[in-house]
């Protein structure tokens, strides 16, 4: 019977290697397996889940005006894939979401989805949101603040190296644009006292 799996994390825990040693290991046994990554984010090449370790898998490219379940649906009918990978949940709508759960209880394909839990505000993205809500095993990917404790906020800085404290809530960015850090330092730094 398949599943809905979410794996969060803060930034910098590894997300999408661990995505990328999954699809490896059903690979690697002659298995299908699909990864989806978000379109807005081309860092590393459009089409392409890449980690900081340098591990890189090709990918198709959703957007949030994309239907995941006829997308999966329809390869289901070339190749039934053993298992879908989606890079970047985060950025997926409600509604995406919703056909996720639809491809995994119609067309018993298990879902493996990576992202993270929160913005740079401490709020929820809409797609973490509903998976966290929806999704039928939750898993934590842990990373480590500056101080040692374990880290699950992210930080954005701006160019003189400051917390930003507003903006849009999607700013694609790196290691130079945010910093994960325990809930201590991210209060100290973005909840006003």
């Amino acid at each position: 019977m398949a599943q809905l799996y979410f794996y969060y994390s803060a930034m910098n825990a590894g997300k999408s290697t661990s995505l990328l040693q999954s699809a490896y290991n059903y690979r690697e046994r002659g298995m299908h397996s699909i990864i989806y990554t978000a379109a807005l984010d081309d860092r590393y090449g459009v089409g392409k889940v890449t980690s900081r370790i340098g591990l890189q898998a090709d990918a198709k490219l959703y957007s949030k005006d994309d239907d995941l379940f006829t997308s999966i649906r329809l390869d289901c009918e070339k190749r039934k894939p053993d298992c879908v990978f989606i890079d970047e949940a985060q950025f997926l709508t409600k509604a995406q979401v919703r056909q996720l759960v639809e491809a995994v209880d119609e067309l018993d394909v298990p879902v493996l989805a990576y992202g993270l839990r929160t913005d740079f505000l401490g709020e929820t993205f809409e797609g973490s949101h509903y998976l966290l809500a929806w999704a039928d095993k939750l898993f934590e990917l842990k990373t480590v603040c500056h101080c040692g404790r374990k880290a699950n906020f992210v930080v954005r800085l701006d160019e003189n190296g400051n917390a930003v404290k507003n903006g849009d809530q999607v700013q694609i960015g790196g290691n130079d644009t945010y910093e994960s850090m325990c809930r201590k330092h991210f209060k100290a730094l973005v909840w006003d006292e």
